[in-house]
């Protein structure tokens, strides 16, 4: 039987409500935070560790109890994207007990960190140092789960107004855009001059 291990985090969930859908946001892992497992190893996650696996059926519990589902990939109600921070998650939550419960305990702030359920098919293990380091450059995933009691402290779950996350989508988009004319201009200008830029 395979080791299944299971690790988690608190960073915030976010909350986002349109009309009758509620979507919780988060991130169930970060790239290259580290954790200490116990009193045996720290451990970190690389980034791109769950490229493989995110494209299988994988489930949202909650607190790792599989009597619990509130999402899955295979019926579109869990989503997973590996981004530059991390594994990003996003969990259409169901009207059910456990669903309702769920979204108000992370209403509340009772309920703010991810974890998840993985095995390591590819690992890196530097024992130089008085602690061993681990690092999972590879794994399974079996599930996410919204956690009180986090592994990682800095994994996250929230909720949050589909209209705000659009907004600062927006934001964040002008910004960007502002940013690049910018550089436009001044390349413009410094070609005018006759300047090179340094390298």
């Amino acid at each position: 039987m395979t080791n299944i291990e299971k690790r988690g985090g608190v960073l915030g969930v976010e909350v986002r409500a349109d009309s009758d859908k509620r979507t919780l946001v988060g991130y169930a892992a970060i790239w290259n935070s580290d954790t200490v497992i116990g009193d045996y190893f720290v451990e970190r996650i690389a980034p791109g560790a769950f490229t493989k696996a995110i494209r299988g059926d994988i489930l949202a519990l909650v607190n790792h109890d599989s009597g619990r589902v509130v999402g899955r990939t295979k019926s579109g109600t869990l989503r997973l994207k590996e981004d530059d921070r991390g594994l990003a998650v996003e969990i259409d939550i169901p009207d059910t007990t456990d669903g309702n419960d769920l979204w108000k305990l992370v209403e509340r702030g009772d309920i703010s960190g991810m974890s998840f359920a993985f095995r390591a098919t590819k690992q890196e293990w530097d024992e130089s140092g008085d602690v061993p380091h681990r690092t999972v450059i590879e794994a399974e995933l079996y599930e996410v789960t919204a956690t009180p009691i986090p592994a990682y402290p800095d994994t996250s779950l929230a909720m949050r107004s589909l209209e705000k996350a659009r907004a600062e989508g927006r934001a964040q988009n002008a910004l960007a855009a502002k940013r690049r004319i910018a550089e436009r201009k001044a390349r413009h200008e410094q070609r005018i001059r006759g300047i090179r830029p340094s390298e």
